[in-house]
């Protein structure tokens, strides 16, 4: 059965949480503290989850990848939240995988799914944010079409300071 991208619902907030982790923990193992990504727990995860299923802004959108019926990604998509973005600019604000399914088409569906139904709501561009040193993410970006457009900045993870850079498309 091929992979099917929904929209997710309340009742997908603990698979998505206990994706979120171990996407991190494996996708983040060498860039970030191995004791922070140790740590983390589908539970802290849960609350945030939660609320942005249930109370999430009107141009938010969730998507989580079915095989089987069973959840094995999920996509965050909406409004650009960057100072220097137009109205017509949107934003990929995750995307995270089953460890086990990177490189093998999730990511793509997931993608190309949130990416059309952006272009279907009017937005022209897409930006997102990835740790400079996510060489693996970047790659798939680049290969989808986005480039880096110069811009950096610095996310605190944890009590870590990591640089990023921002990818930018157009639809």
């Amino acid at each position: 059965m091929p992979i099917s991208v929904r929209e997710a619902t309340p009742n997908d907030a603990e698979p998505i949480a206990s994706i979120h982790v171990r996407a991190w923990q494996a996708a983040y193992r060498g860039q970030l503290d191995a004791g922070y990504l140790d740590a983390l727990t589908p539970g802290d995860r849960l609350p945030n989850t939660r609320s942005m299923l249930e109370d999430a802004p009107e141009d938010l959108r969730v998507w989580v990848a079915e095989d089987e019926g069973a959840i094995v990604g999920f996509a965050v998509t909406g409004a650009s939240q960057d100072a220097d973005a137009e109205r017509s600019t949107a934003e990929l604000y995750a995307i995270y995988l089953e460890p086990e399914r990177v490189g093998t088409g999730v990511g793509r569906a997931l993608s190309d799914h949130a990416v059309a139904d952006l272009r279907e709501r009017g937005f022209r561009e897409i930006t997102l944010w990835v740790l400079e040193t996510n060489e693996r993410a970047r790659r798939f970006y680049e290969v989808a079409g986005w480039k880096h457009d110069g811009t950096t900045a610095t996310e605190i993870v944890d009590v870590e300071v990591r640089p990023t850079v921002r990818y930018r498309a157009t639809l």
